[in-house]
């Protein structure tokens, strides 16, 4: 018997990955985070690995966090921004894609602001694909490392935990990635939010929907909180950021009001004082700092598990 291996040839989106793949991607997460709290943090695995990092929307956390898992990896890297790149002058995605593979390049890690651009690339071209988040879509990464920060808190015993996604449900790729994941999981989810920033489709993949956060947080064992993002609005969603603050913020008098402790998440970056407060996002119930961690590990667990289903 070999190792085992991925189901998939790319990681465009968590619908695609099998609740083994999940566990695989959490198993080999495990092993490099013992690696990358050695005094030498690198490893050869992806020596021989050419990747690309295709940015064409602004990004620091994610592109920070995959660069370095694949220099950990030992793998050759290129970073490409489309703001200086052929792309600008009309040239298509495949085609600007498809010049850069013909450098020999393995493996592609992409954000786009199209929905969807990661999986047309995983069709046309001779390559692995990483979504590093496209559009308002998916950010199956993320995904990835919340759930991951969650099943080693709870010390794999995740079957059945209640976890609440706080914040802009509407325009988060991280909400439906973590829906996705976390249901595969066997754990239970709710979003929470105004009614203008929850989707009505939501009722339909089976998560809950609470417009007050004092009782989704009492139901919860879980707070994943998401940050409001302006830019992506092009209209107003609720009255002022005051207003989100007072009426949805997760602050230290709601913490002490429950009846229970319950763990807080956020995927970066963090508006402080208006979805989370700094004596929430800095308490002892906080593992933002681990999550930080464990994206790179997961990361390089990703890259490294594409890279054995090459040929």
């Amino acid at each position: 018997m070999g190792k085992p291996q991925l189901s998939v040839n790319h990681v465009t989106g968590i619908k695609e990955l099998s609740r083994e793949d999940i566990f695989l991607i959490f198993e080999t997460a495990n092993e490099f985070k013992q690696v990358i709290n050695r005094p030498i943090k690198k490893v050869p695995s992806l020596r021989d690995i050419t990747i690309a990092n295709l940015f064409f929307e602004d990004s620091t956390r994610t592109k920070l966090s995959f660069e370095l898992a694949e220099k950990r990896l030992s793998a050759d890297v290129i970073n490409f921004s489309a703001s200086s790149s052929s792309v600008k002058k009309g040239e298509t995605l495949i085609d600007t894609v498809n010049n850069i593979l013909y450098m020999k390049v393995d493996m592609i890690v992409m954000r786009h602001p199209s929905p969807g651009a990661p999986h047309l690339l995983a069709k046309h071209v001779n390559a692995n694909i990483v979504n590093a988040g496209d559009g308002t879509h998916e950010h199956p990464t993320q995904a990835l490392l919340d759930t991951f920060s969650i099943y080693q808190h709870f010390n794999g015993e995740i079957k059945g935990k209640k976890v609440v996604i706080v914040g802009d449900i509407m325009h988060s790729r991280v909400a439906l990635s973590n829906i996705y994941a976390m249901q595969k999981l066997g754990m239970e989810v709710m979003v929470c939010g105004p009614s203008t920033l929850i989707p009505k489709y939501f009722h339909e993949l089976g998560v809950l929907v609470e417009n007050n956060v004092q009782k989704a947080l009492e139901w919860c064992d879980v707070a994943n909180i998401l940050r409001i993002q302006l830019e992506r609005q092009q209209i107003r969603y609720f009255p002022s950021l005051r207003e989100y603050a007072m009426y949805f913020g997760v602050n230290r008098q709601r913490l002490d009001n429950l009846s229970k402790n319950i763990l807080i998440m956020h995927p970066g970056p963090i508006n402080r004082g208006i979805e989370i407060t700094s004596d929430v996002a800095d308490s002892e119930h906080s593992i933002i700092l681990e999550q930080v961690e464990n994206g790179v590990a997961v990361r390089m667990a990703v890259l490294y598990l594409l890279a054995s289903t090459r040929k």
